[in-house]
């Protein structure tokens, strides 16, 4: 990714990836998309080529992160989903202006009616639609990282995965249990 910037942390579902634009929210968050070229470029990772991005549109983005990071947090902890969270998701994706097309290698791709930040806000609020009410095969689940509770959607044949990423999370979370076995002198098991 770009220079200066922390790396994207990428996942296959497009909501959830989106609420990991900011990371370690109980720790030393990191903040993904700090200026408006970073949501440009997250953008087009996914698909969804805007032409430009202002301040203001920026801030629209990082409400709606919040708002899908909230009520997938309710979800996946089976509670009430919070009034504003769900007003913000629905506008953003009622006023968004996209159409799903299929390509010739029989893939799904969205097509921005205007090239709009607001368009491509659209199709993530409509994919947070989807995955919070339930309307794809997987469970909502919160990342097992005190430090992280990142939100992500678990399809993984049992449905009991713990970490929002193998890579990160799972993997700092296995070295320090290691870590900790070798101060009492368990060593590797």
């Amino acid at each position: 990714m770009r220079a200066g910037f922390p790396d994207f942390r990428l996942g296959n579902v497009l909501a959830t990836s989106f609420t990991g634009t900011l990371s370690e929210r109980f720790g030393d968050s990191v903040e993904r998309i700090p200026v408006p070229r970073r949501l440009i470029d997250w953008l087009a990772v996914y698909g969804l080529a805007v032409d430009s991005c202002t301040p203001e549109q920026l801030d629209l983005a990082r409400q709606l992160r919040e708002s899908i990071h909230a009520a997938a947090t309710a979800a996946a902890l089976s509670e009430t989903l919070p009034a504003a969270a769900v007003q913000i998701i629905d506008d953003r994706s009622v006023e968004g202006r996209a159409a799903a097309i299929l390509t010739p290698e029989g893939e799904r791709r969205w097509r921005l009616d205007s090239a709009s930040v607001e368009d491509a806000l659209g199709v993530i609020a409509a994919d947070a639609v989807d995955v919070i009410s339930g309307e794809r095969d997987g469970k909502l689940a919160l990342c097992a990282s005190a430090t992280c509770r990142a939100a992500f959607f678990d399809t993984s044949q049992s449905r009991t995965r713990k970490w929002c990423d193998m890579n990160t999370c799972g993997n700092r979370q296995k070295k320090a249990r290691f870590n900790a076995g070798r101060g009492r002198g368990e060593g590797p098991r």
